[in-house]
């Protein structure tokens, strides 16, 4: 007679998670928020190209499952990604999405917005794209991150950071430096403390600046300039 197994006490709670990322429409939302941002429940209805009472429900099934948060001011509801663990779980999932299975672009606009996001864009609070691989190679090739058993900052990286005057917060119990698969470049980027800590400032820095309505990123004259001095990075490679 058969002897029964025991059920792995986690194998319902992963067969739900999988079901709640398994709608297109829920896809879509996951990966818009990926940019880091709060967004309205229309904002993301109209992204989805659904009706607002549909995408209310979907909405509704990420924040009970707790892949999103959410926070009501006024008339508007808003949601954001629950936590940086969800933005990994995301990016990860559509980096192993086969490139054979994705459709191309339908007109010129589309094409225009995925050669951008290609060049560089945020994926929740760090850089990605070939910005972010450039970046992560360039960290790497100074000594100042190893990548041979899993993403470490050196001493010198540490050092870098402060001398730059990118504070990095170790206070909690994020990683300070993790690895992120990027879905376009399909090598792993700089994530964790670090690499939120580094966008951050290249942002409020003016580095980069965000353009159109997605999460691409580019970066500016002034950026060019100081990534060549800091790191000793070409940029011509992310035009």
């Amino acid at each position: 007679m058969l002897v029964p197994m025991t059920k792995d006490p986690q194998a319902p709670q992963l067969a739900r998670l999988a079901a709640l990322i398994a709608d297109e429409t829920r896809a879509v939302c996951l990966l818009a928020l990926l940019d880091g941002r709060a967004w309205t429940a229309g904002e993301l209805a109209r992204h989805a190209g659904v009706a607002a009472s549909t995408l209310s429900e979907h909405l509704g099934k990420l924040v009970a499952g707790g892949l999103l948060t959410e926070e009501r001011q006024g008339r508007h509801r808003y949601v954001r990604l629950a936590d940086a663990r969800v933005a990994h779980l995301v990016e990860d999932l559509a980096a192993r999405v086969s490139p054979d299975t994705v459709r191309g672009p339908r007109n010129l606009r589309e094409a225009s917005a995925g050669s951008a996001m290609a060049r560089g864009r945020t994926c929740y609070d760090h850089l990605a794209g070939r910005l972010g691989i450039a970046l992560t190679d360039a960290l790497t090739s100074r000594q100042l991150l190893v990548q041979e058993t899993g993403f470490a900052l050196t001493e010198a990286g540490l050092a870098w950071f402060e001398t730059t005057g990118i504070p990095l917060d170790r206070t909690g119990r994020r990683p300070l430096a993790r690895a992120c698969l990027d879905w376009t470049e399909r090598r792993p980027h700089l994530a964790g403390v670090a690499g939120a800590a580094l966008c951050r400032h290249a942002l409020s820095e003016g580095w980069c600046v965000r353009i159109g309505s997605e999460r691409a990123v580019k970066v500016t004259e002034e950026g060019k300039r100081t990534l060549a001095e800091l790191l000793g990075m070409d940029v011509k490679a992310l035009r």
